[in-house]
């Protein structure tokens, strides 16, 4: 096969046409400064700005509130997490967030702790799953903040959001949820499960990158954490990315319009991908909950073998797909030899040794069942090869001998 099959759809989407004719004007005919409101340049371009809020929080099911624009992703967790705690009651000084959530989280719990807050983490089941339990069970009459991504595009895992958000505003915290990796093909209701905030990137479901937002209920508003004028309700200053922000709403009226076609594809594909994998693959262990997960997810680790070294004959055949997380596997250990273990399989308990060694297929709205074939067919001889290649696997035959 010639087609370029690509399974990586966790750590970004291609940009859908229609998308990118929605933009197309905004670069050269439309160019004007949405700040600029005394010309008709600056007035389009603000009209579209606004008009891009009501689609991206209908995305959400969110008829009030704000939509703030961001860069991305990252900037709306930095936001939310580093400015929703400072806007509850000073005396509030505890913030929980789930042990697999996105290093644009995790990496700015030092700084909360830096400014006095205490954090925990909400330990995760085998699955990746936060239990409503658990979560109650840490809960306390100070908590500001509680974090806990929709799903997570590492191991699949769908999260009880609906509950937790519920416990949560019985406290009187704020709830966020990181949606990344889930919007465009699950359904997220804003208002009625009581999120407080929403955290979205556009590349993630078929728009550009460069793009996001942090989502919010009407009267939330957290401190900001960039100063200058006085854009995006003052919470983001700095020129709206005017392309980027029209792009990333025709990408969710597309997304409103299609996703439950795409969820239904996906899945079916995703459950023909598993099935496969589990028939022809020795040593197979899949990661993250079997149902309750992202629809065309799957992902696993194989014994004696290195996840790099699968991923890297994938791409010799033209099958792209992911070792990790996209946004940790450069990361490295303080030796800078090794490769960091992911935070998210050791939470659900993988091996340590296995942690850098996962693989993650995440079907796409363009995917076929010939290219599902495809993967399925090329996979086993290649884990085969590397079996034959690994020094634990011949100890394991000379054990299975032995014994």
């Amino acid at each position: 096969m010639n087609d370029l099959i690509f399974l990586d759809h966790g750590s970004t989407s291609p940009c859908d046409p229609r998308v990118v004719e929605a933009m197309n004007p905004y670069f050269t005919e439309i160019y004007g400064n949405p700040s600029s409101h005394l010309h008709a340049q600056g007035n389009q371009a603000s009209q579209a700005v606004d008009g891009a809020r009501s689609d991206v929080a209908a995305l959400v099911g969110l008829a009030k509130g704000q939509v703030v624009f961001t860069s991305g992703a990252t900037e709306a967790n930095n936001l939310a997490l580093l400015g929703l705690p400072s806007a509850k009651d000073p005396e509030r000084k505890h913030v929980l967030v789930s042990q697999i959530e996105h290093y644009s989280v995790v990496n700015t719990l030092d700084m909360l702790k830096a400014h006095g807050y205490t954090v925990e983490e909400l330990p995760v089941d085998k699955n990746g799953v936060v239990t409503p339990e658990i979560l109650k069970s840490r809960l306390r009459s100070d908590t500001a903040l509680v974090s806990v991504m929709h799903a997570n595009a590492e191991v699949g895992t769908i999260q009880p959001i609906a509950e937790l958000a519920a416990l949560v505003r019985e406290t009187g915290a704020f709830f966020h949820t990181d949606a990344t990796a889930s919007a465009g093909l699950l359904p997220l209701r804003m208002s009625e499960w009581g999120i407080d905030a929403v955290t979205l990137s556009a590349h993630n479901f078929y728009g550009p990158k460069g793009v996001g937002a942090l989502v919010l209920a009407e009267g939330v508003r957290p401190k900001p954490r960039s100063y200058g004028g006085w854009q995006e309700f003052g919470l983001r200053c700095g020129t709206e990315n005017v392309p980027g922000i029209v792009g990333m709403a025709a990408a969710a009226r597309l997304a409103l319009a299609e996703k439950a076609e795409w969820a239904e594809r996906q899945a079916l594909l995703g459950r023909k991908l598993w099935k496969g994998l589990e028939e022809k693959i020795s040593f197979i262990h899949f990661t993250g909950h079997p149902t309750d997960r992202l629809p065309g997810h799957v992902s696993f680790w194989v014994e004696h073998v290195e996840g790099e070294s699968l991923i890297l004959f994938l791409n010799s055949k033209n099958i792209m797909a992911a070792s990790g997380s996209a946004c940790g596997s450069n990361l490295k250990a303080a030796d800078e030899d090794e490769l960091v273990a992911s935070h998210v399989l050791d939470a659900v308990g993988v091996p340590s040794d296995i942690c850098a060694g996962s693989v993650t297929f995440f079907i796409g709205k363009d995917t076929t069942e010939a290219h599902i074939d495809f993967v399925l067919q090329e996979f086993s001889p290649i884990v085969e090869r590397l079996l034959q290649m690994s020094p634990t696997y011949h100890d394991y035959l000379k054990s299975q001998k032995n014994g």
